[in-house]
């Protein structure tokens, strides 16, 4: 809105029409209306106290879907007392960001009021984007309410960031999404409280279930119930599970294949893997599957697991993490499927050992902190130009003339003495172990 335009926001709620979406019309108007959130916005909590008193600084919202981020930001604006306007960062630039500026500007010269702006989606920002935005934020010149359903500290700048107090909102629990139900059905003013909507139990579990904590998703399929059923012979509007299921359908998958779902569930694929699981590995499988993640993603992780979890637990597990792969691509989607769920499978009913994950990472950890030792003279290369008359090679005992292929001899830098690499008592590495300490204990 600009100086000329300027209507209170909540009369002009009040005139909304019906054919207004359902979800819009029962947005919450005020912090009693508000479901959820009780973890920010319970009774005396910081954010509440700070929203009643009018002390809010700039902040950033972070959260799935439907979960009340919007609606915060205009709960806020309606108790604040400085000038309220809002940008969505998928359509605004950064000319619409000095406009905002030149707005906030003018009214404080005109008023001595500040000016709140509300980003919607600002991980949608660019870093430049981003950047404008920072002097004024600092400054005092805006007052910033972001908000964002990534992970702010992948998406938005350190700076930003550093100027802003972080919230993070949660999804609706079941209880919550029940309360939401009961209340657009009872409301005679934005819902359906002057209809005589009844709804069988199973059909509300299934609405509830499958809108995932996500309000606004619940709402309009609830919307969609009531819209499509005709009234029985005396008048109720019926919610049956049949007309919950088809209002619903399936539930659409949220997973951004960039956002916190993205690595929450590979996390959660990995460590089932780890923990020796497969019936977990394959349902966090089939969730990525069936939420199109890049299947040859999913590959490049159970070659890396074949080799951090298992390793020389069994050997073999990272041939088949690299057939599976190269399988994948000869076949494609959907039947490479199958080749990674044999993988997974094999991964994760396999021998654990992280030795050689741990030994590598233990010898990076000293070659950085002490530098890189000399290569011993009888270890360097013989066959250069000059290099037998600087002594290389000279006093090298090859292995394989002595038994068992074993001769001890110096393979360190001179002041190295760390042991890097120790095998485990676990599946075919506990073999590994045993000749070593068997040629070893032979020299």
């Amino acid at each position: 809105m600009d100086l000329f335009s300027y209507v209170d926001e909540e009369e002009r709620e009040r005139g909304q029409s019906r054919h207004q979406p359902l979800a819009d019309r029962m947005r919450p108007r005020t912090l009693d209306e508000f479901v959820g959130q009780t973890h920010i916005l319970g009774e005396g909590k910081l954010l509440r106290r700070a929203i009643e008193a009018d002390q809010i600084s700039s902040l950033i919202f972070h959260g799935p879907p439907g979960t009340g981020k919007t609606t915060l930001a205009r709960i806020i604006a309606r108790t604040t007392k400085t000038h309220f306007t809002d940008i969505n960062a998928v359509t605004a630039g950064v000319a619409d960001i000095r406009r905002v500026v030149d707005e906030a500007k003018q009214y404080r010269e005109m008023y001595g009021q500040g000016t709140t702006l509300f980003v919607d989606e600002i991980h949608r920002f660019n870093k430049s984007q981003q950047d404008a935005l920072l002097p004024y934020v600092e400054d005092g010149t805006i007052r910033l309410i972001g908000a964002t359903t990534e992970n702010p500290f992948f998406e938005v700048n350190a700076a930003l960031l550093s100027r802003s107090q972080l919230f993070q909102l949660q999804a609706l629990s079941m209880e919550e999404l029940s309360g939401v139900i009961d209340r657009a059905l009872s409301d005679k003013e934005r819902g359906y409280g002057e209809l005589p909507v009844t709804m069988e139990d199973a059909a509300r579990n299934h609405l509830i279930r499958y809108a995932e904590g996500d309000s606004r998703r619940l709402l309009n399929a609830l919307e969609l119930a009531v819209a499509t059923t005709p009234r029985s012979k005396d008048g109720e509007v019926r919610i049956t599970l049949d007309v919950a299921v088809d209002s619903i359908q399936r539930r659409a998958v949220r997973y951004d294949k960039t956002g916190d779902n993205h690595y929450d569930t590979i996390s959660a694929y990995i460590k089932s893997i780890r923990g020796s699981d497969p019936d977990a590995a394959l349902y966090w499988l089939a969730r990525m599957i069936d939420a199109g993640e890049d299947p040859r993603f999913i590959a490049r992780r159970l070659v890396i697991a074949a080799s951090e979890d298992i390793g020389n637990g069994d050997p073999r597990a990272l041939q088949v993490a690299v057939a599976a792969f190269q399988a994948l691509e000869l076949v494609g989607m959907p039947e490479g499927r199958i080749p990674l769920a044999h993988a997974t499978t094999y991964l994760a009913s396999a021998p654990k050992s992280n030795a050689a994950y741990m030994g590598i990472n233990q010898a990076l950890r000293y070659v950085r902190q002490h530098g890189h030792g000399a290569v011993p003279l009888h270890l360097r290369d013989m066959h250069y130009k000059g290099a037998e008359k600087l002594g290389h090679g000279e006093g090298y005992l090859y292995p394989h003339d002595y038994p068992n292929a074993y001769v001890e001899q110096l393979y360190l830098p001179q002041e190295v003495k760390e042991t890097f690499y120790k095998p485990k008592e676990i599946g075919y590495e506990r073999h590994m172990k045993e000749y070593l300490q068997k040629v070893r204990k032979e020299k």
